[in-house]
């Protein structure tokens, strides 16, 4: 995949108020941990994650990326009216029908014309999304095109410590399979692609790779409700640690091809941006991909897993600390269970 006339003009995040720390959760879980001798700090200690954040309950996902797609068009200066595409990202949806894109189509304003859908691809929906804007924008179909996602993680670590404490009889094995779901948090996200024509930023989408292990499909899956909007009762089982094996081995053969296809080198790439999981992952990803671990830019420690948000979030915060330089060769790595890899360049 090779683009030549698509720029990333913009992308923006919104994060909720409220923080809740990892020791907050287990003290929720406090009978579970005393009945099976377990330790108050194991979470942060295993996962790197101090806090997350949730939104007030009853915020729906359109609410949120409909609040990051307004401070994304407002920061671009682009009109509206040039948006042809809008794709609702996130795991989180208000409802199964109609689409949540629907809803922020209608919050932002955006032309009549414009093509108008979800995407659902677990954690890779928003660069799944870019990659289908970004075809369109190639073939001179549409001018602009925005990617939001608004992920709301509270419903399900809420229903998750509901669940284990309505397990007398739960083992440690079983708590493991949902340790995963508690290091969810909550975030929202936008992203903004734009022909060259009208571009003012230079930030060139270079293009990448995909790939596919769905021989895994069953190593992390969440219930028909999961994702859901306001008064949802998700719940996720996941084998976390071949999840995390399984899915760097695939990293790692789509980054080889991602290099080929953008003609770059592990020396070469300046600054990396990855889907935001836990720090075991973290130091096994860049291990397995041969990169650098100062290139990096973490926020896991204080937001946690936000889904398909993780990553333009961190994007979005790195690009607001100033780590990124005109000319640098920025990667956006990213892994979904499933499993899926999408690995992109991008020319600063």
């Amino acid at each position: 995949m090779r683009f030549n006339n698509v720029y990333i003009e913009t992308f923006g995040c919104h994060l909720p108020e409220n923080i809740v720390s990892s020791d907050e959760l287990e003290h929720r879980l406090a009978p579970v941990y005393e009945r099976l001798k377990m330790s108050i700090g194991r979470l942060e200690l295993m996962s790197g994650i101090k806090e997350r954040r949730f939104w007030d309950a009853g915020v729906l996902p359109s609410e949120i990326g409909s609040i990051a797609g307004e401070k994304v068009l407002e920061k671009s200066g682009i009109d509206r009216k040039e948006i042809g595409c809008l794709i609702s990202a996130s795991v989180c949806r208000d409802f199964l029908e109609p689409a949540t894109a629907a809803v922020v189509h209608n919050n932002l304003e955006l032309p009549q014309d414009a093509v108008v859908f979800d995407i659902s691809n677990a954690c890779l929906g928003v660069l799944n999304g870019m990659l289908h804007v970004a075809n369109m924008i190639e073939l001179g179909q549409i001018k602009a095109g925005l990617i939001v996602a608004g992920e709301n993680g509270g419903p399900l670590v809420d229903a998750t410590i509901k669940a284990l404490l309505a397990r007398p009889d739960i083992s440690r094995s079983e708590v493991k399979t949902a340790f995963a779901s508690l290091t969810i948090g909550s975030a929202a996200a936008t992203v903004l692609l734009v022909h060259q024509d009208i571009s003012r930023s230079g930030h060139k989408f270079l293009g990448g790779a995909c790939r596919a292990a769905t021989q895994f499909n069953d190593l992390c899956r969440g219930n028909a409700d999961t994702g859901m909007g306001a008064g949802s009762t998700p719940l996720m089982e996941t084998d976390a640690e071949t999840l995390m094996q399984e899915g760097c081995a695939l990293a790692k053969e789509t980054w080889e091809i991602a290099k080929t296809n953008l003609n770059w080198s592990d020396q070469g790439v300046d600054r990396v941006f990855t889907h935001q999981v836990g720090r075991l992952h973290r130091k096994l990803l860049y291990e397995s991909l041969n990169l650098d671990l100062d290139k990096d830019f973490s926020t896991l420690e204080f937001l946690g897993n936000t889904g398909s948000a993780a990553l333009p979030v961190t994007l979005a915060l790195g690009e607001e600390k100033g780590v990124l330089r005109s000319g640098d060769k920025v990667g956006l790595l990213g892994i979904g269970s499933g499993l899926n890899s999408i690995m992109l360049g991008v020319e600063w």
